[in-house]
C-alpha cells in the first residue's frame, strides 16, 4: 500500500502528496523505471544524476538507485565521477539495444508516472471543495455579470454538490459567462499527476493549456513530484466535440496515450457549450456519458482492447440555446442535477450591464446616452440581450480609434456602432451637384431619347441590344 492510498483530505490540502522513500512506495514497477530512467539517460546531451532527478521528478536518492540498477546491467557506464549529484553518465551499446526495445513498447520519456489507484484514490479525495460556496463567494465569482437572485442561488447549489447542470436560453443571453464562471466559485486547489501507469502504459494527464500551476506560496516545499498543484481546471468544448474526442487518443509516433477532455477536467468543470451543435450527434454523447455521470466512473479503452476504470468527478454543464425537447428525452433530464433557463435582461438589467461594461473599458455612461441606446432597441422592435451592451461599446471604440477621436458615447457613435453590429445596407448616394450635372448630361447627349414617349421602345443597337440611356449606369 502507498503513502498516497491512505492520505486523508486534510493531509492532502496542507502537506501535498507525501515524497516516496522507496521505489516500491511509488507503486510502480522498478523495470517501468528503469527504461524510463534509460530513456532519459539516452535524451539528455549532460546525462548527470541531477540532470536525471531534475526531469523524472523522483527524489535523488531512488533516481541514484535506478541509475545503479543500469550501471549494474551493463547499459550505461560511469563517464565521471565528481562532487554529490554531479556523476556523469553514458550509454553502452548494451544500452541503446534495450532502449530500441523499450521505445517499441512505450516512448513516454517525461516526469514519472503514478499508478491508477493512487490517480482514482486522489481524485476523489479533492473533488469535493473542503469550504462550501456561499452567496459571498458567489458574488465574487460572477461580480462582472448582472444575475437575478434566483439563478445565484441554483448556481450556488449546482457548485456545493457538483451535480450536473443543464443550462439554457435565448443566443446572446449569457450562458457561457455564467458557465465558465462555475469553476471560479470552486475554492482551492487540487494534486493532478503529469501521468498514469497501467501495465507499462502510460496516459499523460496534466497539460499546460488545461492546467495552470497554482501559485508558489499555495505549494508546500517538500511533495512527491510526480504530482503537479494546479487550479481547479476549466475545459470548454464546442462545436469540433467529436465522440473518439471522449476516449484515449493514443499516439503511434509518441507511443503513449493522451487523457481524454473529460478526464482533465476532474477535480474542476467541464463545460459542453453550444450543446447540439458537435460533431457528434446529442443522443450518442449523452449515451456514452449517461452512466458516467450518475455513477461518477467513466470506462477508457486501451489499444490493447483492456479497459481501465477511470474517477469522473468533475462538474459537467450542457450550455445550449435549442430547445431541450428536441435534444434529450426526459430519463436524461432525470439523471440531470439542475436546470436553469437564462432569460433576456429587462431595461433595468441592461442598463447595469452596460454601466458595467462601459467601466471596465474606461468610458463615462450619462444617463442620456442609456436613455438613447433603449430608445433604439424600442425604435427598431429589438429583444435586448446581455451580450449586446459589451460588443456595442467594442465597436465605439473601433470607430473612435479609427477617427483618431476621444474614446466616448454620443448618439453619433452609438448609431454607427449599431449600425456595423446590427448591419445595415451600404448603397452609393450622389450630391446634389453631382446629380445635376448627370441629368443636364442626359439632356444634352441624348434629347431624341428625352423627347420620346413614354412608352416608346428604345433605339436598338445593330448588335441588337438595347441602349442604356441613363449615363450614370454605363
Amino acid at each position: 500500500m502507498t503513502h498516497t492510498s491512505i492520505l486523508t483530505r486534510l493531509e492532502v490540502e496542507t502537506m501535498g502528496p507525501p515524497v516516496p522513500e522507496e521505489l516500491a512506495e511509488t507503486d510502480v514497477s522498478e523495470s517501468f523505471l528503469c527504461d524510463l530512467t534509460l530513456k532519459v539517460v539516452a535524451g539528455l546531451p549532460e546525462p548527470t544524476t541531477a540532470n536525471v532527478t531534475e526531469r523524472i521528478h523522483l527524489p535523488r536518492a531512488l533516481v541514484e538507485e535506478l541509475l545503479q540498477q543500469l550501471y549494474r546491467e551493463k547499459l550505461i557506464e560511469v563517464k565521471q565521477q565528481s562532487a554529490m549529484g554531479s556523476t556523469r553518465y553514458a550509454m553502452l551499446d548494451r544500452g541503446w539495444d534495450r532502449l530500441t526495445r523499450a521505445r517499441m513498447f512505450c516512448g513516454y520519456d517525461g516526469p514519472a508516472p503514478v499508478s491508477l489507484a493512487d490517480y482514482a484514490h486522489m481524485m476523489r479525495l479533492q473533488a469535493v471543495p473542503s469550504v462550501p460556496a456561499t452567496i459571498d463567494t458567489l458574488r465574487a465569482a460572477f461580480r462582472d455579470l448582472v444575475l437575478p437572485d434566483s439563478l445565484m442561488q441554483t448556481m450556488g447549489c449546482v457548485i456545493n454538490s457538483r451535480r450536473s447542470l443543464f443550462l439554457s436560453g435565448p443566443p446572446g443571453t449569457g450562458k457561457t459567462a455564467v458557465a465558465e464562471r462555475i469553476n471560479a466559485g470552486l475554492p482551492g486547489v487540487i494534486w493532478i499527476p503529469y501521468a498514469i501507469e497501467i501495465d507499462g502504459q502510460v496516459i499523460r494527464v496534466f497539460d499546460t493549456h488545461n492546467h495552470r500551476p497554482a501559485p508558489a506560496d499555495k505549494t508546500p516545499a517538500e511533495y512527491d513530484r510526480r504530482w503537479v498543484c494546479v487550479e481547479r481546471p476549466l475545459v470548454i468544448v464546442g462545436g469540433e466535440l467529436t465522440l473518439e474526442n471522449a476516449d484515449l487518443t493514443w499516439s503511434e509516433a509518441a507511443r503513449f496515450y493522451e487523457a481524454p477532455f473529460q478526464m482533465k477536467s476532474n477535480g474542476g468543470t467541464l463545460v459542453i457549450d453550444d450543446f447540439g451543435r458537435q460533431r457528434v450527434a446529442p443522443t450518442e454523447l449523452l449515451n456514452r456519458w449517461i452512466v458516467p455521470l450518475e455513477r461518477r466512473v467513466d470506462y477508457l479503452t486501451l489499444h490493447t482492447g483492456k479497459k481501465i476504470e477511470v474517477p469522473f468527478e468533475q462538474l459537467v454543464v450542457f450550455s445550449t440555446n435549442l430547445d431541450e425537447k428536441d435534444l434529450v428525452d426526459e430519463a436524461f433530464l432525470r439523471r440531470m442535477g439542475y436546470r436553469a433557463k437564462v432569460e433576456p435582461p429587462t431595461p433595468a438589467a441592461y442598463s447595469e450591464i452596460f454601466r458595467r461594461a462601459a467601466h471596465t473599458r474606461g468610458m463615462r455612461v450619462d444617463q442620456a446616452v442609456l436613455d438613447y441606446v433603449l430608445n433604439n432597441y424600442m425604435i427598431s422592435h429589438r429583444q435586448m440581450k446581455s451580450c449586446e451592451p459589451r460588443d456595442l461599446l467594442e465597436r465605439v471604440i473601433d470607430i473612435c480609434r479609427f477617427e483618431g477621436g476621444e474614446l466616448e458615447l454620443t448618439p453619433r457613435t452609438i448609431d454607427a456602432a449599431w449600425r456595423n453590429y446590427f448591419g445595415t445596407s451600404h448603397g452609393f448616394t450622389l450630391e446634389p451637384e453631382r446629380r445635376a450635372a448627370a441629368v443636364e448630361m442626359r439632356a444634352s447627349a441624348e434629347p431624341s431619347v428625352a423627347a420620346a414617349p413614354r412608352n416608346a421602345v428604345p433605339e436598338r443597337r445593330h448588335t441588337g441590344e438595347l441602349v442604356n440611356a441613363d449615363p450614370l449606369h454605363m
